[in-house]
C-alpha cells in the first residue's frame, strides 16, 4: 500500500537567529509573484488561486498575491527560474509530491532542498476519472481493460515518474498489473489532461480529487475510485479503491515554498500569514468545497516532512521500476 506520510528528523531552524521584533517589522514591499508551476486547471493552480483569493478577501496582506502559471517539465521549468532568483522575498510557489518525484526521476536538477519551506497546507487524494460515456463502470472494469490491452492510455497532469503517474501505477500494481508497463501519458497540468480525456485521446485520467470537483459536477466525466481510506465527504458517491477490492491509498499533500536562501524574517512573515489564513472562515469554506483536508505544518516541520518524503518516494519509485 502506498501512502505519503511524514518522516525524518527536524531540520535546523534558521529562524531562531532573527529577533522577533525583526520578524514583526518585515512586510512585502511589492506584489508577491505567486507561482503555479503548471498550466491553469491543475492542483497547483487551484491551490495558488484559492489561497490568493482567501488572503485578499480576509484582508490578511497589504500586498497582492498575483497568480502566475509557469508550465513545463512537470514543474522543472518553473523550479529552474525560481532557483535562479536566490533570496527574493517576493516570490512563492505551490508544491506537492512532484517536487520530490521529478528530481528523483532525473528530470530536474532542483529538488526540495534547493528551496525554502514555508507551510504545508492541505492533503488531497488521487481520483481516477473516465468520460461519462465510458464502458468502464468500475475501477476493476478499467483495470481488466488495461490487462487485456496494455496500450490503453491513462493521462495525468504531472511528468512521468511523478504524482499522477505514481498514483495510477500504484493502483495498477495493487490490482495485480505490471505497473512499469502502464501506458501513462503526461500533460502539462490537470487542465490539459482533462481536455485530453474529454477529447478521447486518453481513456482515463488520474488527478487530484479536489481539482476534479467542478468537472464532476458538470456531468461530462465519472469517477471510478478515490485513493482515500474512506469515502470523502465532498464526494460521497465516489467509492474508494479499497472498498472495490484494491488495497491502495495515496495522499497528495500540497504546500508553499519560497526562493533559495529566502531571508528568515520573510519566512516568518509568510509562515504567520498562512497560519492565520488556515483559521479563517473563508479558508474552511474553500477546503470543504474542494474536499481538502487540513494538514498544516510550519517551515521546520514541513522541511522535515519533505526530507522524509524523499526517502519514502525513493523506495516507491524503485519498487515500481521507475528509477
Amino acid at each position: 500500500m502506498l501512502r505519503a506520510a511524514s518522516a525524518g528528523l527536524a531540520v535546523a531552524a534558521a529562524l531562531t537567529v532573527v529577533p522577533l521584533t525583526a520578524w514583526a517589522d518585515w512586510k512585502p514591499t511589492r506584489a508577491i509573484e505567486y507561482i503555479a508551476p503548471a498550466n491553469p486547471g491543475g492542483g497547483w493552480d487551484t491551490l495558488i488561486r484559492t489561497t490568493a483569493r482567501v488572503i485578499q478577501e480576509e484582508g490578511l496582506a497589504e500586498q497582492n498575491f498575483a497568480p502566475i502559471n509557469i508550465p513545463g517539465g512537470g514543474g522543472s521549468v518553473a523550479w529552474a527560474q525560481i532557483a535562479a532568483d536566490r533570496g527574493n522575498p517576493h516570490k512563492l510557489f505551490a508544491v506537492s509530491p512532484p517536487i520530490i518525484l521529478v528530481p528523483l526521476a532525473g528530470q530536474s536538477a532542483f529538488d526540495h532542498t534547493a528551496f525554502t519551506p514555508i507551510a504545508r497546507l492541505i492533503t488531497d487524494y488521487s481520483i481516477i476519472l473516465v468520460r461519462a460515456d465510458s464502458p468502464h463502470e468500475t475501477i476493476n472494469d478499467l483495470m481488466e481493460a488495461i490487462r487485456a490491452n496494455p496500450a490503453l492510455a491513462v493521462g495525468g497532469g504531472s511528468a512521468p515518474g511523478s504524482m499522477d503517474h505514481i498514483a495510477s501505477a500504484g493502483a495498477a500494481r495493487a490490482a495485480g498489473l505490471d505497473a512499469a508497463t502502464l501506458n501513462y501519458i503526461p500533460f502539462s497540468g490537470g487542465g490539459e489532461a482533462m481536455v485530453a480525456l474529454l477529447g478521447g485521446h486518453v481513456q482515463a485520467v488520474a488527478t487530484g480529487a479536489g481539482e476534479a470537483s467542478a468537472q464532476l459536477a458538470g456531468g461530462e466525466i465519472r469517477a471510478l475510485a478515490v485513493s482515500a481510506p474512506e469515502r470523502m465527504e465532498a464526494l460521497p458517491d465516489v467509492p474508494t479503491f479499497q472498498e472495490q477490492g484494491i488495497d491502495f491509498t495515496f495522499d497528495i499533500w500540497r504546500g508553499i515554498m519560497g526562493t533559495p536562501d529566502m531571508p528568515a524574517e520573510a519566512v516568518a512573515y509568510y509562515a504567520d500569514l498562512f497560519a492565520s489564513m488556515a483559521e479563517t472562515e473563508g479558508w474552511l469554506a474553500a477546503r470543504a468545497q474542494l474536499g481538502w483536508l487540513d494538514a498544516f505544518q510550519g517551515p521546520d516541520e514541513f522541511g522535515a516532512f519533505l526530507d522524509g518524503q524523499k526517502e519514502q518516494f525513493s523506495t516507491i519509485l524503485t519498487d515500481l521500476g521507475l528509477m
